[in-house]
C-alpha cells in the first residue's frame, strides 16, 4: 500500500525546483527537461496574440474566452476561471480554501503542496510506490483529509489513473483536486475529469503553456462548482489574466485547435514508444515508469546524478529527479521529442553510460 508522511518544513527535496532551472541561460542544450511541446507557438496562434496587441490600451475582457473554454468543456461559464497559468491555480486553493488536513499525492508536481505549505497549512503527503507502477491506491488516502491533490496524467511518472478510480477519493466534505495540465496530450483524453458535474467537490485544473508553447504567457483555468469558482474569483487580483493570454486562451478552444492538440497527441504518443524502445536497449536502465501516457517518460538509472553532468557535457540538459517526494538521484525525466532528437540523445547517453 502506499504510505502516508507527513513531513515538516525542512524536510525533504526541494518543492521550487523545477524544469527550467536545467536549460536557464544554457541556450546551446538540447532541452529534455521541460516538459513544454517543441515547436510552438505555431505561426497562426502567434499570429492571433499579436493581434491582440492593438488592444492593449484596455483593460483586459475575459468574458469570450471565459464563454470559449466553457463551450470546449460542455459547461456553463459560472464553472471556469482563467488563470495565469496552472501555478497561480494552485496559489488561490490554497490561500482561498480553508482545509484542515490537506493530503497531496506523490511523485508528482511539487508546486500544489509548495503553495499549501506557503499558505500556512500543514500538509500530508501519500506516496505512490515503485513497486505498484507509482498507481494510485485510493485505499491510502486518510478519510480525515478535505482536500487531496492528484496529477492525471502525473508529473514526473506519466501515469495515467482512470478516471473512476480518481472518483473514488471524491466524498461529502472533500475537495479533489485534479491536475489535468498534460490530459490534452493524451490522445482521446482518456482518464479526464474536465466537464464532469457528477463528481462532488471535483476540482479540475488545466494548463495551456505545455501543448502550445505559451509558458512566458501564462494562461490556465480553472472548472469547478460555482460557490468554488466564486471563492477562489475573489482571491483573485484584478484583471488577472493578460489581453494576450486571453486571446491565446479563445484560440486554442477553437475547433481547428483541438483537431491540432489532437494530432500532436498522436504523434507524441509515437515518439515516446520510440524512445522508451531505445531506453530499454541499454542494461544499466533498470525501470522506464510505463506504460506512459504523458509527453515525458521517468527513468530509473543507478547515478543518474552523474550521468546527468555528463549529459550536459555531451549537450542535453534532463530532469533530475530527487526533487519529487517519493524519488530520489537515481531518476531522471525526459520529455518526450521528434525521433531524430531522440536518436541523437540515445548516443549521447550511451557515451555517457561508457564514462
Amino acid at each position: 500500500m502506499a504510505a502516508m508522511h507527513t513531513p515538516t518544513d525542512a524536510d525533504g527535496p526541494d518543492l521550487r525546483h523545477h524544469g527550467d532551472a536545467e536549460v536557464r541561460g544554457a541556450s546551446e542544450l538540447t532541452d529534455l527537461a521541460v516538459n513544454v511541446r517543441a515547436g510552438t507557438p505555431p505561426d497562426w496562434l502567434k499570429a492571433r496574440i499579436a493581434a491582440s496587441l492593438d488592444s492593449l490600451a484596455a483593460y483586459p475582457d475575459g468574458r469570450a474566452a471565459r464563454a470559449a473554454v466553457a463551450e470546449r468543456h460542455g459547461l456553463p461559464v459560472e464553472r471556469v476561471l482563467l488563470t495565469a497559468g496552472a501555478a497561480e491555480a494552485f496559489v488561490l486553493l490554497a490561500r482561498a480554501l480553508k482545509p484542515r488536513h490537506p493530503v497531496v499525492v506523490h511523485p508528482q508536481f511539487t508546486e500544489p503542496e509548495a503553495a499549501l505549505r506557503d499558505a500556512g497549512h500543514s500538509v500530508g503527503r501519500v506516496l505512490l510506490r515503485e513497486e505498484d507502477g507509482f498507481r494510485l491506491d485510493p485505499a491510502a488516502v486518510p478519510e480525515a483529509a478535505d482536500l487531496v491533490v492528484i496529477g492525471n496524467p502525473t508529473n514526473p511518472t506519466s501515469v495515467l489513473h482512470p478516471a473512476a478510480l480518481i472518483a473514488e477519493l471524491a466524498g461529502p466534505g472533500r475537495t479533489l483536486v485534479v491536475d489535468e495540465a498534460f490530459m490534452d496530450a493524451v490522445p482521446g483524453e482518456r482518464g479526464a475529469l474536465a466537464g464532469r458535474t457528477d463528481v462532488p467537490g471535483l476540482v479540475v485544473l488545466r494548463s495551456l503553456t505545455k501543448t502550445w508553447g505559451l509558458a512566458g504567457l501564462r494562461i490556465g483555468y480553472v472548472l469547478a462548482d460555482p460557490e468554488t469558482i466564486s471563492t477562489l474569483e475573489r482571491a483573485q487580483p484584478l484583471w488577472p489574466v493578460s489581453s494576450p493570454a486571453l486571446a491565446a486562451a479563445e484560440a486554442c478552444c477553437e475547433t481547428a485547435a483541438l483537431a491540432e492538440a489532437e494530432r500532436a497527441a498522436r504523434r507524441i504518443a509515437a515518439d515516446r514508444a520510440h524512445l522508451v524502445a531505445g531506453l530499454c536497449e541499454f542494461d544499466e536502465v533498470r525501470q522506464v515508469v510505463g506504460p506512459a501516457e504523458g509527453p515525458f517518460v521517468l527513468v530509473r538509472l543507478p547515478g543518474a546524478d552523474r550521468i546527468r553532468d555528463r549529459l550536459r557535457d555531451l549537450g542535453f540538459a534532463a530532469r533530475r529527479g530527487d526533487t519529487f517526494p517519493g524519488l530520489g538521484p537515481d531518476w531522471l525525466r525526459l520529455a518526450v521529442r521528434d525521433r531524430a532528437t531522440t536518436d541523437a540523445f540515445l548516443l549521447a547517453l550511451g557515451k555517457a553510460l561508457q564514462d
